[in-house]
């Protein structure tokens, strides 16, 4: 078996207002199909956005965190209350991290590493 691309899929409930939110924070749009499905990218990762229903939704990303590399993170701090995200600040042994969440609740966060 040959993997020849991946992705990780997010539930969402409104795909316009999940698009935005993720080209906001640095994603680019790599392709929509209509309502039914988005990708966007950044280096390493590309993020599926596929609409669904509260009754799919648990209101938190349960076990998912999304994490995107920054060598500025004090611009990135910056950068995140501008677009009204709120956002949670931790400083540990691995390095600085800010951790906030997307429309839907999915865990997400910025890491300027240590090593």
């Amino acid at each position: 078996m040959t993997i020849k691309e991946s992705n990780v899929t997010i539930n969402v409930k409104d795909i316009d207002k999940s698009i935005s939110f993720y080209q906001s924070i640095g994603l680019t749009l790599k392709g929509r199909w209509g309502n039914h499905y988005a990708q966007l990218a950044a280096p390493g990762i590309v993020i599926g956005l596929h609409p669904t229903g509260d009754a799919n939704l648990k209101g938190n990303s349960g076990n998912v965190s999304i994490g995107f590399t920054t060598d500025n993170i004090e611009e990135t701090k910056t950068s995140l209350p501008q677009l009204s995200i709120p956002v949670t600040e931790r400083k540990e042994e691995g390095g600085q991290f800010l951790h906030f969440n997307d429309p839907d609740g999915t865990a997400l966060y910025f890491i300027k590493p240590k090593w």
